[in-house]
């Protein structure tokens, strides 16, 4: 009797020979049992005459497993399939505009970004694996292909495909900007077992891995791959890592750059991944100038690069969906203006689109004479963000759910019937509405400001004055109820109480700085007591 393990990656390791062609077309497969349904996983060719089939199951019990493949002897078994062990929760999937576990728990992202955090040394990784311990983020942006640019000119340790033999040397030294070099049927594996076992190291940490697929960043051809050499290295990656569950799949770090492919070749690669992924992990892409389209029936969320963060709950509403800003400018010290936004900026980032209803992810890009900065190669974290923003994510996480924006602003859609309904004479004498209805959409926005406040329902309201230094505010709780009002200093990491057991329209006073929230919290009948 085997044993699997729910909410973990599980596989079954088969001795067999190498493939005589491709190693990514092979016909390895399990059909896989349970509840009276079959599903079909693929396998893989994992080099050494050792093929692996990987399962990832949701339901404790007993499953029917029968692998076959042409380079394998056949093998048909029962599994036993063990409760999740403490602190497994399961892939992380979109519930309405906000995340949660398979098995429930809800999911809060609090994101970091080391781009090439897998093709560096292994010193400087173990450093960048010690700091993430130390750190608050609970998912990372990382990039499956090596990745040149600037602070980042490195050659990777391996490559993912082995290069053909005719493949001409580069006269620089590295590797020539060239994709048809690469033999897309044969793997790599020894960097495909690297980026394993920092996803899998990742996993054990409570870190999501944001894979981004495709990037522009490239001098060795990668991004350059024709489609269908780009769904061969597709299908590889799949088979071998849809089963584990801290993952994401990322199409691309600002596609719209990647100029090889097309808005049909982007919405191949999306359906290409629904199909092979038997799992279902989220999925979305990002763009440096011309969003994604969201409404894309397999894109499971929002990933967005903006510094306009004030109106994000809009775009929420549009779709439907969660939101990440995966990209709002880093701090540092970068000549570049988007690495060089203070600590207090970065913070002031993510306690704004947390109260627009989504999540925000840092970066830190701090010049030093190595060259070696936390966004591009990881390493250590100097910045003074981190730990205010683990005081936020604190925060978060003791609320009883998600916060959504319940504040006043209105989409396009939302602006144009209150136009159309409102009734003329409800406009006599009232000056200002009728500028503001007689306005286009984009000037009424300007006066008709996003007012930055989240509610997890009734439970607690979260309202925060950003920039405004304002010596009092007015925060407007159910009538019904009673709460209990705290004056936040994200800076300081303070939080004082300051009224208990009001509700209604309360106005709470405040030390007029930058940086101040207010939370008020509904209070149980045995806290009144």
């Amino acid at each position: 009797m085997k044993t699997l393990h729910q909410y973990e990656r599980n596989e079954w390791v088969i001795p067999g020979a190498e493939p005589a062609g491709s190693w990514v077309d092979t016909d390895i497969s399990a059909e896989i049992t349970f509840g009276g349904k079959t599903k079909k996983v693929k396998g893989f060719y994992a080099g050494n005459e050792t093929w692996k089939v990987r399962f990832y199951p949701e339901v404790a019990g007993m499953y029917r497993v029968k692998i076959t493949g042409a380079n394998i002897v056949p093998q048909e078994f029962e599994a036993e399939c063990l409760p999740a062990a403490e602190g497994e929760h399961g892939i992380v999937r979109a519930d309405g505009t906000h995340f949660r576990y398979a098995d429930g728990t809800w999911f809060y992202p609090f994101g970091t970004t080391v781009y090439a955090i897998s093709h560096q040394n292994e010193t400087l990784t173990e450093h960048t694996f010690a700091t993430l311990a130390e750190n608050p983020f609970n998912k990372i942006r990382m990039c499956f292909f090596p990745k040149h640019y600037d602070y980042n000119h490195n050659e990777p340790p391996y490559y993912a495909f082995v290069r053909k033999a005719d493949a001409a040397e580069a006269p620089e030294g590295y590797t020539q900007k060239d994709p048809a070099q690469w033999d897309v049927h044969h793997p790599d594996v020894r960097m495909w077992d690297r980026i394993e076992a920092h996803i899998e190291r990742l996993g054990g940490m409570g870190i999501q891995s944001d894979l981004i697929l495709f990037h522009a960043y490239d001098r060795w051809g990668f991004s350059q791959l024709p489609i269908e050499d780009a769904l061969v290295y597709l299908d590889y990656l799949t088979r071998r890592l849809s089963a584990f569950p801290n993952l994401w799949w990322s199409l691309a770090n600002e596609y719209d750059i990647v100029f090889r492919y097309g808005k049909e070749d982007w919405e191949r690669i999306a359906q290409f991944l629904h199909d092979h992924d038997p799992y279902g992990h989220l999925l979305s892409n990002h763009q440096m100038i011309h969003e994604w389209d969201y409404a894309n029936e397999n894109t499971t969320h929002i990933s967005t690069q903006t510094s306009d963060l004030d109106h994000l709950n809009r775009k929420i509403r549009t779709f439907g969906k969660p939101l990440s800003v995966d990209e709002c400018r880093y701090e540092g010290n970068l000549p570049m203006h988007w690495g060089n936004i203070s600590g207090f900026e970065m913070v002031h980032r993510f306690w704004t689109v947390v109260t627009q209803g989504g999540y925000c992810t840092h970066g830190e890009t701090y010049l030093n004479e190595e060259e070696i900065i936390w966004w591009a190669k990881g390493g250590k974290l100097i910045g003074e963000s981190p730990a205010r923003i683990a005081f936020l994510k604190g925060i978060v996480e003791e609320l009883p759910g998600p916060l959504t924006y319940c504040g006043r602003d209105r989409t396009k859609e939302e602006f144009e019937t209150m136009r159309k309904t409102v009734p003329a004479a409800a406009l006599e004498g009232n000056g200002f509405m009728k500028l503001i209805l007689g306005s286009p959409y984009e000037e009424a926005m300007v006066l008709l400001l996003s007012e930055p406040v989240a509610c997890c329902g009734e439970e607690a309201y979260l309202k925060y004055m950003g920039r405004n230094r304002a010596a009092s505010a007015v925060l407007d709780l159910p009538k019904e109820g009673s709460y209990q009002i705290e004056v936040i200093d994200v800076w300081e990491m303070t939080r004082t109480i300051v009224q208990t057991g009001v509700s209604g329209s309360v106005n709470v006073q405040l030390p007029s700085k930058e940086g101040i929230a207010i939370l008020a919290t509904r209070v149980s009948v045995s806290e009144k007591r």
